[in-house]
């Protein structure tokens, strides 16, 4: 039975994207969509959102403050650490990512028998270690994709 659902960000919950002013970052986009999954079917169903990103904005405190998600991790280098830190049972962890900073953890997951997704434009090597490939790209509903995959599994 799955407990946490672990989050990538940039390239997962957004498009990948980052727009960039002359003073540093300025916007980043989420899908409804996932948000949705996240808050209203996730968390009622006691599955903890959590959250583990290598850059670090204000803009993922927000939008985490508004679906609920208090477990945020932001300039995280190392992934798999913090995953430990997090879950001593990795059978207990569902987990979607999109590019190589991921796959550790991925691996980790899927070795002790957790549920591993990504978006369908995540990176070859991801997309070969997945145990569900969204219909969807990330920033475009893949999340929530997974989240009613992993409920059904439930």
């Amino acid at each position: 039975m799955v407990k946490y659902l672990i989050m990538d960000v940039d390239g997962t919950l957004t498009d990948g994207k980052i727009y960039m002013s002359p003073s540093g970052e300025a916007m980043k986009a989420f899908n409804i969509k996932d948000g949705c999954g996240i808050h209203d079917l996730l968390i009622p169903n006691h599955i903890t959102p959590v959250i583990i990103t290598g850059r670090s904005s204000d803009i993922v405190m927000n939008r985490c403050s508004e679906l609920g998600i208090t477990a945020v991790y932001q300039g995280v280098g190392n992934k798999l650490d913090k995953l430990r830190s997090i879950a001593d049972d990795l059978s207990t962890v569902a987990y979607i990512g999109d590019d190589i900073n991921d796959l550790s953890c991925m691996e980790a997951i899927k070795n002790a028998g957790g549920l591993t997704g990504c978006p369908a434009d995540a990176v070859k090597t991801i997309l070969s270690i997945s145990h569900y490939v969204a219909d969807h790209n990330g920033g475009d509903g893949a999340v929530r994709d997974f989240i009613e995959w992993l409920l059904q599994k439930q």
